[in-house]
């Protein structure tokens, strides 16, 4: 079994750590509805994707 020679330093620990980090998600507004919305991602408010419907999505109306 592989065993490490020497101890890491603290320094090269902390180093390799600060680039895990969590990336917020690129938002963009609907072309149909001007909602803000995820990019790749069918739009939330109207279901719309690329220009094409392919969500239904339901109001509080309709329940």
């Amino acid at each position: 079994m592989a065993v490490p020679k020497r101890k890491k330093s603290k320094m090269r620990v902390r180093m390799r750590r600060a680039n895990k980090k969590a990336e917020i998600a690129a938002v963009s507004t609907c072309p149909e509805c001007g909602a803000d919305m995820e990019s790749h991602r069918a739009c939330k408010s109207c279901g719309v994707y690329r220009g094409r419907k392919v969500l239904t999505i339901k109001t509080k109306d309709e329940e």
